[in-house]
């Protein structure tokens, strides 16, 4: 088979005679002529995060014959204990707190949200739940293990850009010290977003999602650039209802079994309907986005939770 024109040329070949000096001439007019690769096709396409609290969200069952079957001064001794503990664990401290909700619907009575510095004191604050008599009638209906998450789509592309054409090597030592340099100023930016206190809204709607990786819409094969605008647009929407509710996003990525955990915290619990519709709409949501299980709930301060199991 031939060769195709040009094979076996190196760059440095020159041609001779009239028709080579014709060729000689245009070779350097094509070679301006072929664009440059874009910056983002050899940079990488994890968008950049920062992170804060880990949170823990147990949702319980109640165990309500077994409850009906103590004596009142067995119940009253229970609720005593539990509120002493869950009092202190509920008041705000440095970045550490739980907060009680009463759940409505099948899928659980209580869900105890827990707002902790790390791991470890996740642990401390699940093994201070089982300690309490009163975990002897709570039944796990679910869990969810999460770290709040901000997502830097547009530092991310201004970070990485600016890195490649300063010549530095992704993944180099000075890369990842250029990367970490710019996390350090977001995190001090952006604290009171990644430690805040559990909002004290009446009302709660929790649930998980996946970005979609099917065969013919992938979110993790997207460009960048085109996730970087989606996301856009999509936090356009949330940025209207900024009076109506709070917002709290964490993510999961090999911690749970969905990528992330979303906590809508509100007044009027008609909001998080009219927000979560409104964005199913916006191309993130409409295209790539799957829902877990919804848990809606009303805030139950612990002081209260005596009359909430009171027979």
């Amino acid at each position: 088979m031939p060769k195709p024109w040009g094979a076996g040329f190196s760059q440095r070949t020159r041609f001779s005679g009239s028709w080579g000096a014709a060729v000689n001439a245009v070779v350097p007019i094509m070679k301006r002529m072929i664009p440059e690769m874009p910056i983002e096709v050899s940079l990488p396409p994890v968008p950049l995060t920062v992170e804060g609290a880990s949170l823990l969200h147990q949702m319980m069952r109640f165990r309500w014959p077994a409850w009906r079957a103590l004596d009142s001064a067995a119940r009253s001794g229970i609720l005593r204990e539990a509120e002493v503990v869950l009092g202190a664990m509920e008041k705000p401290a440095d970045g550490r707190q739980t907060a009680l909700f009463s759940l409505l619907g099948h899928k659980g009575d209580l869900m105890f949200v827990h707002f902790r510095k790390s791991f470890e004191e996740l642990e401390r604050a699940q093994r201070e739940l089982a300690r309490l008599r009163l975990s002897d009638y709570l039944e796990p209906a679910s869990s969810y293990l999460s770290i709040i998450e901000l997502g830097l789509y547009e530092s991310s592309s201004d970070t990485y850009a600016e890195l490649a054409r300063g010549g530095i090597k992704p993944y180099s030592e000075e890369w990842k010290n250029g990367i970490e340099a710019v996390l350090e100023r977001h995190r001090k930016a952006m604290a009171p977003r990644l430690w805040p206190e559990v909002p004290g809204a009446k009302y709660i709607c929790f649930y998980p999602m996946d970005r979609r990786r099917g065969e013919s819409k992938n979110w993790y094969r997207e460009s960048m650039s085109d996730r970087q605008r989606m996301m856009k647009e999509h936090g356009l929407i949330g940025r209207r209802y900024a009076g109506e509710v709070r917002q709290i996003i964490s993510g999961s990525i090999g911690f749970d079994d969905w990528e992330w955990g979303v906590d809508l915290f509100a007044e009027d619990p008609l909001v998080f309907k009219k927000l979560i519709y409104e964005m199913r709409f916006d191309e993130v949501s409409a295209v790539y986005a799957l829902f877990g299980t919804f848990y809606v709930g009303l805030r139950l301060p612990v002081a209260q939770l005596g009359t909430c199991l009171s027979m």
